[in-house]
């Protein structure tokens, strides 16, 4: 079993009942969501509204995701991943295109030689 999996292992519980208590506290947590969204709007001045609004709503949708994670059997089928067909949050990042190359990769130039002594 590789350190991965011993971390998979030992979070799972951990994941479990933050699960249920977003489940049970959802509502509470979106409006403490936007409370603090929007203080922070406000201090800034909403020099930063947009990347705030974005960033609430990122959050809003992981905590949805965590949330319904129970009602919909394992969280590698659930919404968002991709893998059932639905249109939640895309991957973090695409895969890769093709396996990394076994060249070597560019050596650096030579340094340039010093200037001749006068």
């Amino acid at each position: 079993m590789g350190l991965l999996d011993n971390m998979k292992a030992k979070l799972s519980p951990a994941k479990d009942k933050v699960s249920g208590l977003a489940q049970q506290h959802g509502e509470k947590i979106e409006r403490g969501l936007d409370k603090a969204a929007k203080v922070v709007d406000e201090k800034t001045k909403g020099k930063y509204s947009k990347k705030i609004h974005t960033g609430t709503g990122k959050a809003k949708d992981a905590m949805d995701r965590l949330a319904q994670k129970e009602d919909t059997g394992p969280a590698d089928t659930g919404p968002g991943t991709g893998l059932s067909g639905d249109s939640g949050t895309p991957p973090a990042s695409p895969p890769p295109t093709s396996p990394p190359s076994a060249s070597p990769p560019p050596s650096s130039p030579p340094p340039a030689s010093p200037p001749p002594a006068s």
